[in-house]
């Protein structure tokens, strides 16, 4: 630990189960929201600027929450997270502007950065590095399972209810883990405060982060692997429902089932990190996602009006896609337990960066008549894996090797 918890520990549900519950923040409120995109830009003129802001503003606001989680605790600023995450759906549920909406998704965005960096900073609290990856994957699992069930939910309540009562809806969850984390999440990092040796916001605290080389690998191979799984969220829609003719319902299936391969894929990367650990696991990760996109290169090549080759290749890159987060996550602050939530911040802010940029240009190569075909999806996740498989056989055995020597 960084540090000795600044509170006896609470009796109540077990951290190990609080975490996929609050890692799965994230896909509640952007899963569950997609399906009442078209009501809402029915209702209220516009829907897709309310999803941008809230994304910008979850990658910016790490930066601030990281350095708060440090320097205050993980509890408190976890806590306030809940807390403005359920205020701020609520107010996007009564919103009645494009406007008012955009603001309330900003602030829920905030709150999220929040509740995330905490969690994946108190991973790194109370477990040791080694253990770090196989927690982080035991979390994951447990998100994937939400992110399967988020857009049916959110499809089911918009169809019965509305696209309001999916707001509330997700206020409701974060209140359900406010009280949940109230009862049960003791402070896992000791406040830094007054003149202590080691206090909080050190001069230089953020150059430490990138001066430390594992960082860097791990995080790299986090942002490499998220950026490629982006450009497919981004633009799948526009690949096979508008180039490949597929029905939107038909559509749903897709990342339906690329939720049950990452649920699996989180559950082998457990299974290789006890048996050949976490560099030959990102290895064998790496492959994987370099195999699935060569699979969908070629389909663009050989059958380029056939969905098989995207979908197969789409779920092999999603089994590396499953093996690469939990170890890159956690890997990005294993050397570095007293900045933890510093680590944790940067990390997620160049995940974000990362799926932003590659996000934005490939779909500069979309055009109304599909002229590319599924190239301007296919070439991210190609270009992702080529790094994928750089940073697993370059760059992590030389930091191992160094490590050793």
């Amino acid at each position: 630990m960084s540090g000795a918890p600044s509170s006896q520990p609470r009796r109540g549900i077990a951290f190990a189960m609080l975490l996929p519950l609050l890692l799965a923040a994230q896909p509640v409120a952007t899963d569950s929201y997609l399906p009442a995109l078209p009501e809402i830009a029915r209702d209220l003129g516009s829907a897709s600027s309310s999803l941008t802001v809230f994304i910008l503003a979850f990658g910016v606001a790490q930066l601030l929450c990281g350095p708060l989680a440090d320097r205050f605790g993980r509890r408190p600023v976890l806590l306030a997270g809940l807390g403005a995450y359920a205020v701020a759906a609520l107010g996007c549920a009564l919103a009645g502007s494009v406007l008012l909406l955009a603001a309330g998704r900003a602030v829920q965005g905030f709150a999220m950065a929040a509740i995330l960096v905490c969690s994946r900073a108190a991973v790194r609290d109370l477990y040791p590095a080694h253990q770090g990856p196989q927690v982080m994957a035991r979390g994951l699992s447990g998100l994937g399972v939400v992110a399967l069930m988020s857009p049916l939910l959110g499809a089911w309540g918009v169809q019965a209810l509305g696209w309001r009562w999916v707001l509330v809806g997700m206020a409701v969850y974060a209140l359900v883990l406010l009280g949940l984390c109230w009862h049960s999440f003791a402070e896992t990092h000791r406040p830094m405060q007054g003149d202590a040796p080691d206090a909080s916001a050190p001069r230089g605290s953020a150059r430490e982060v990138w001066r430390n080389r594992p960082f860097r690998a791990w995080a790299s191979l986090a942002a490499c692997t998220y950026g490629g799984l982006f450009c497919f969220l981004l633009l799948s829609p526009m690949v096979y429902i508008g180039y490949l003719g597929m029905s939107p319902v038909m559509y749903g299936w897709v990342p339906a089932g690329g939720s049950v391969v990452y649920i699996s894929s989180t559950l082998l990367c457990r299974r290789l990190l006890a048996r050949v650990g976490p560099v030959r696991t990102v290895q064998i990760g790496s492959v994987l996602s370099l195999t699935g996109a060569s699979i969908q290169a070629l389909g663009c090549l050989l059958l380029p009006h056939s969905p098989l080759p995207l979908l197969a290749g789409h779920a092999v890159y999603v089994m590396g896609h499953g093996i690469h987060q939990p170890c890159g996550q956690a890997g990005a602050v294993g050397d570095l337990p007293h900045l933890a939530g510093r680590a944790v911040s940067w990390s997620g802010f160049l995940m974000m960066l990362m799926a932003f940029c590659a996000g934005q240009t490939a779909a500069l190569f979309v055009d109304a008549r599909y002229s590319a075909g599924a190239w301007p999806m296919v070439l991210p996740l190609l270009l992702a894996g080529l790094a994928l498989v750089g940073i697993a056989y370059g760059w992590l055995p030389r930091l191992q090797g160094a490590r050793r020597g």
